[in-house]
Protein backbone atom coordinates (compact mmCIF):
# COMPACT_ATOMS: atom_id res chain seq x y z
CA UNK A 1 0.00 0.00 0.00
CA UNK A 2 1.24 4.03 -0.89
CA UNK A 3 1.30 5.98 1.68
CA UNK A 4 -1.56 7.89 0.34
CA UNK A 5 -3.63 4.82 0.46
CA UNK A 6 -2.09 4.50 4.12
CA UNK A 7 -3.11 7.79 5.21
CA UNK A 8 -6.85 7.61 3.40
CA UNK A 9 -7.05 4.21 5.11
CA UNK A 10 -6.11 5.59 8.95
CA UNK A 11 -8.64 9.00 7.68
CA UNK A 12 -11.26 6.49 7.29
CA UNK A 13 -10.85 4.28 10.64
CA UNK A 14 -10.65 7.94 12.17
CA UNK A 15 -13.88 9.16 10.68
CA UNK A 16 -15.34 6.00 11.76
CA UNK A 17 -15.38 6.42 14.83
CA UNK A 18 -16.06 9.95 15.43
CA UNK A 19 -19.27 9.34 12.92
CA UNK A 20 -20.03 6.96 16.14
CA UNK A 21 -19.38 9.42 18.37
CA UNK A 22 -21.06 12.11 17.13
CA UNK A 23 -24.61 10.13 16.92
CA UNK A 24 -23.60 9.11 20.68
CA UNK A 25 -23.18 12.45 21.35
CA UNK A 26 -26.99 13.17 19.35
CA UNK A 27 -28.42 10.01 21.29
CA UNK A 28 -27.27 11.76 24.86
CA UNK A 29 -28.94 15.00 23.57
CA UNK A 30 -31.98 13.84 22.43
CA UNK A 31 -32.08 11.35 26.11
CA UNK A 32 -30.68 14.97 28.05
CA UNK A 33 -33.24 16.84 26.03
CA UNK A 34 -36.23 13.73 27.02
CA UNK A 35 -34.92 13.80 30.47
CA UNK A 36 -34.98 17.65 30.69
CA UNK A 37 -38.65 17.66 29.14
CA UNK A 38 -39.62 14.94 31.60
CA UNK A 39 -37.66 16.94 34.65
CA UNK A 40 -40.03 19.72 33.67
CA UNK A 41 -43.06 18.02 33.10
CA UNK A 42 -42.54 16.40 36.70
CA UNK A 43 -41.59 19.95 37.72
CA UNK A 44 -45.07 21.82 36.63
CA UNK A 45 -47.04 18.84 37.99
CA UNK A 46 -45.09 19.23 41.48
CA UNK A 47 -45.64 23.09 41.39
CA UNK A 48 -49.55 22.85 40.89
CA UNK A 49 -49.66 20.57 43.76
CA UNK A 50 -48.03 22.49 45.78
CA UNK A 51 -49.91 25.12 44.86
CA UNK A 52 -53.49 23.28 45.17
CA UNK A 53 -52.11 22.38 49.31
CA UNK A 54 -51.04 26.25 49.77
CA UNK A 55 -54.63 27.48 48.31
CA UNK A 56 -55.98 24.32 50.54
CA UNK A 57 -53.81 25.58 53.47
CA UNK A 58 -55.01 29.12 53.46
CA UNK A 59 -58.95 28.27 53.02
CA UNK A 60 -58.53 25.96 56.40
CA UNK A 61 -56.89 28.76 57.80
CA UNK A 62 -59.60 31.42 57.06
CA UNK A 63 -62.40 29.14 57.67
CA UNK A 64 -60.83 28.36 61.58
CA UNK A 65 -60.05 31.96 61.46
CA UNK A 66 -63.72 32.72 61.44
CA UNK A 67 -64.82 29.98 63.32
CA UNK A 68 -62.42 31.66 66.29
CA UNK A 69 -64.39 34.73 65.78
CA UNK A 70 -67.86 33.10 65.92
CA UNK A 71 -66.59 31.14 68.86
CA UNK A 72 -65.73 34.36 70.95
CA UNK A 73 -68.55 35.75 69.62
CA UNK A 74 -70.85 33.53 71.00
CA UNK A 75 -69.49 33.37 74.46
CA UNK A 76 -69.58 36.89 74.66
CA UNK A 77 -73.22 36.52 73.87
CA UNK A 78 -73.58 33.90 76.12
CA UNK A 79 -71.92 35.94 78.63
CA UNK A 80 -73.96 38.85 78.34
CA UNK A 81 -76.59 37.05 78.71
CA UNK A 82 -76.00 35.18 82.01
CA UNK A 83 -74.35 38.35 83.30
CA UNK A 84 -77.98 39.90 82.42
CA UNK A 85 -80.04 37.71 84.09
CA UNK A 86 -77.87 38.26 87.56
CA UNK A 87 -78.14 41.61 86.97
CA UNK A 88 -81.57 41.97 86.38
CA UNK A 89 -82.10 40.26 90.23
CA UNK A 90 -79.90 42.84 91.42
CA UNK A 91 -82.40 45.97 89.74
CA UNK A 92 -85.42 45.42 92.32
CA UNK A 93 -82.68 45.50 95.09
CA UNK A 94 -81.06 48.93 93.51
CA UNK A 95 -85.07 50.31 93.09
CA UNK A 96 -85.63 49.35 97.04
CA UNK A 97 -82.74 51.23 98.20
CA UNK A 98 -83.37 54.36 95.85
CA UNK A 99 -86.65 54.13 97.73
CA UNK A 100 -85.42 53.27 101.46
CA UNK A 101 -82.93 56.78 100.53
CA UNK A 102 -85.97 58.71 98.78
CA UNK A 103 -88.41 58.54 101.63
CA UNK A 104 -85.16 58.74 104.45
CA UNK A 105 -87.03 60.24 107.57
CA UNK A 106 -85.15 63.74 108.06
CA UNK A 107 -84.34 62.87 111.33
CA UNK A 108 -82.25 60.31 110.53
CA UNK A 109 -81.05 61.39 107.40
CA UNK A 110 -77.65 62.86 108.60
CA UNK A 111 -77.14 60.33 111.27
CA UNK A 112 -74.31 57.38 110.55
CA UNK A 113 -76.03 54.59 109.81
CA UNK A 114 -78.32 56.81 106.60
CA UNK A 115 -75.18 57.33 105.54
CA UNK A 116 -73.71 53.75 105.71
CA UNK A 117 -76.84 52.80 103.37
CA UNK A 118 -76.53 55.66 101.11
CA UNK A 119 -72.65 54.10 101.08
CA UNK A 120 -73.83 50.86 99.91
CA UNK A 121 -76.29 52.02 97.28
CA UNK A 122 -73.34 53.82 95.65
CA UNK A 123 -71.33 50.34 95.48
CA UNK A 124 -74.23 48.68 94.25
CA UNK A 125 -74.43 51.25 91.13
CA UNK A 126 -70.64 51.03 91.11
CA UNK A 127 -70.97 47.53 90.51
CA UNK A 128 -73.55 47.38 87.87
CA UNK A 129 -71.79 50.02 86.21
CA UNK A 130 -68.67 48.42 86.28
CA UNK A 131 -70.71 45.56 84.19
CA UNK A 132 -72.14 47.85 81.93
CA UNK A 133 -75.34 48.27 83.11
CA UNK A 134 -76.39 52.21 82.17
CA UNK A 135 -79.49 54.05 83.07
CA UNK A 136 -82.04 54.76 80.36
CA UNK A 137 -82.27 59.08 80.56
CA UNK A 138 -86.25 58.99 80.10
CA UNK A 139 -87.50 62.50 81.83
CA UNK A 140 -88.62 64.89 79.55
CA UNK A 141 -87.58 62.74 76.65
CA UNK A 142 -89.94 61.30 73.70
CA UNK A 143 -91.66 57.69 74.31
CA UNK A 144 -89.76 55.24 72.54
CA UNK A 145 -91.25 51.93 72.81
CA UNK A 146 -87.79 50.14 72.27
CA UNK A 147 -86.54 51.77 75.76
CA UNK A 148 -89.69 52.78 77.34
CA UNK A 149 -93.09 51.32 78.60
CA UNK A 150 -96.00 53.32 79.13
CA UNK A 151 -98.01 52.42 82.04
CA UNK A 152 -100.25 56.04 81.55
CA UNK A 153 -101.14 58.44 79.17
CA UNK A 154 -102.06 61.78 80.36
CA UNK A 155 -102.76 65.27 79.45
CA UNK A 156 -100.64 67.40 81.44
CA UNK A 157 -100.07 71.49 80.61
CA UNK A 158 -96.40 71.60 79.33
CA UNK A 159 -95.28 68.56 78.06
CA UNK A 160 -96.11 67.51 74.41
CA UNK A 161 -97.41 64.80 73.32
CA UNK A 162 -95.43 61.67 73.50
CA UNK A 163 -93.16 63.07 75.79
CA UNK A 164 -92.49 61.76 79.41
CA UNK A 165 -93.74 63.20 81.70
CA UNK A 166 -92.42 61.13 84.79
CA UNK A 167 -90.03 58.01 85.08
CA UNK A 168 -92.18 55.69 87.86
CA UNK A 169 -89.53 53.28 87.44
CA UNK A 170 -86.18 53.13 86.16
CA UNK A 171 -84.60 51.42 83.01
CA UNK A 172 -81.50 49.86 82.21
CA UNK A 173 -79.58 49.21 79.43
CA UNK A 174 -76.67 46.62 79.55
CA UNK A 175 -74.26 47.41 76.13
CA UNK A 176 -76.64 48.25 73.49
CA UNK A 177 -79.58 45.85 75.21
CA UNK A 178 -82.63 46.45 77.06
CA UNK A 179 -82.08 45.26 80.74
CA UNK A 180 -84.91 46.74 81.77
CA UNK A 181 -87.04 49.00 79.99
CA UNK A 182 -88.09 52.29 81.85
CA UNK A 183 -92.07 52.42 83.28
CA UNK A 184 -93.20 55.85 81.90
CA UNK A 185 -96.09 58.68 82.63
CA UNK A 186 -96.41 59.54 79.10
CA UNK A 187 -98.42 62.74 78.09
CA UNK A 188 -101.14 63.12 75.81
Amino acid sequence: MSEDELTNNEENQNLQPLVVEKQTVEEIISEEVAKEEDLQAKLNELEKKANEYLDGWQRARAEFANYKKRVEREQAQTYQLASSTVLKKFLDVVDDMERALKNCPPEIASSEWAQGIELIYRKLISIMESEGVIKIEADGQLFDPNLHEAISHEEVEGYTEGQIIEVVKQGYLVGDRVLRPAMVRVAR
